[in-house]
């Protein structure tokens, strides 16, 4: 592959949500005032704007998309841009946190941005959906996967595998190890929570027995009471379904206690942080569901050598999601002719086929893609990170 450039019930959830938010941020743009029907008459830049984590526990990804973004605008724009223009990235933080995020997407707003291609926490990403669709910006997501982010606004696309694709991967894993009892824990946050219903759904079709669930509160250090759970109860899987910090603790508090079962943990803990807080030694048994990074995939030599060279580090996750995003909103734009909303809502559901990072993209008519493209990753006890171990095609 070549890797240069080329509903109702719950949308006024969602609106009421974003207005209980804008009401606490103080913000009077977005909602009140994005406007119509989107696009733009001019002759400048398309901006693309991305909402990402900057800030906070999660900064670390909001640089990797940046980055990941960044490179495929300069592809683009060496290319000749999209319609003959040039294309613009312009970024806010949403640190991970809805109240941030609603305040960066009414900015952004306010910047005159075509089209958003950011969004990486689902909880942050969802109260940013009602004020992009009123501004009449269609939306491209990289890496936020959450189920409810699909519920019928029209704009709304993802390139990242959905909850519940991913809990299937996890189930599969869970029968290829011959596990027959599973616990799932979360966190309550919209993604956490999402996936681990999923799972638990999932697995009890499969024939699995729900050993128990839980959830924890994020940002404690103390999550002794799961971990005696886990160690009296010993499923032969536990599905941690949260963030990188508090599954670091909870697997070290766990085994400790005496747990000696598998550790799954979803794509949100796929940091080389997780086994720096887990502590040596601690991580022998844990595996994780995640798309390939581009370490993972072959062919990718030369994308991560620009990727480094423009970013002065190595790719990570989330980094081609990223620039795939920004691909395929410009690859929209420019089989739509036109900035007008509409025209690329109907340009995005047109694609077939468009190379991407994970395999051939044509979106499904709920606008996510046919194939979550899950695999199974482990932690390289040498540098902390997480390597392919099963692809789960066998």
């Amino acid at each position: 592959m070549s890797y240069g450039p080329r509903r109702r019930t719950r949308l006024l959830q969602l609106a009421a949500g974003a207005s209980l938010l804008l009401a606490m941020t103080g913000c009077s743009g977005g909602l009140a005032g994005g406007g119509g029907g989107g696009g733009d008459d001019g002759d400048g830049p398309i901006s693309f704007g991305m909402l990402a984590p900057f800030s906070g526990s999660e900064s670390a990804f909001g640089a990797y998309m940046q980055n990941g973004a960044q490179l495929a605008v300069d592809e683009l724009n060496a290319d000749g841009g999209v319609l003959g223009r040039e294309l613009e990235l312009v970024v806010e933080d949403d640190a991970c946190d809805a109240t941030t995020a609603v305040a960066g997407a009414n900015k952004l707003v306010t910047e005159g941005i075509t089209a958003s291609v950011g969004g990486y926490c689902s909880g942050a990403t969802l109260p940013t959906l009602p004020i992009f669709d009123e501004a009449g910006i269609p939306m491209v997501i990289p890496a936020a996967n959450s189920n409810e982010l699909v519920q019928g606004l029209p704009g709304v696309f993802l390139i990242n595998g959905t909850g519940t694709q991913q809990a299937a991967a996890a189930v599969q894993y869970a029968e290829e190890i011959g596990a027959t009892t599973v616990a799932a824990i979360d966190d309550a946050t919209s993604y956490s929570a999402d996936l681990a219903a999923s799972f638990v759904e999932q697995a009890g079709d499969a024939g699995l027995e729900i050993a128990f669930e839980e959830t924890v509160t994020p940002g404690e250090n103390d999550y002794s009471a799961v971990a005696t759970e886990l160690a009296s109860v010993q499923p032969d899987l536990v599905y941690w379904t949260g963030y990188y910090q508090e599954g670091g603790l909870i697997v070290r508090q766990a085994t400790d206690a005496g747990y000696t079962g598998a550790f799954l943990v979803g794509d949100g803990s796929v940091d080389a942080k997780f086994a720096e807080i887990a502590g040596p030694g601690y991580t022998d048994n844990v595996v994780a569901t995640f798309t390939q990074t581009p370490d993972m995939i072959e062919g990718a030599d030369q994308w991560i050598a620009d990727y480094s060279e423009l970013a002065g580090e190595a790719p990570g996750p989330y980094s081609t999601q990223a620039y795939d995003a920004v691909r395929v909103m410009a690859q929209a734009i420019e089989d739509a002719g036109s900035t007008d909303f509409d025209a690329v809502v109907a340009g995005l559901e047109g694609l077939e086929g468009f190379d991407t990072f994970a395999g051939p993209l044509t979106f499904t008519d709920d606008h996510t893609l046919s194939g979550g493209g899950f695999v199974i990753v482990s932690i390289d006890p040498a540098t902390n990170a997480f390597v392919l171990k099963d692809d789960l095609q066998g």
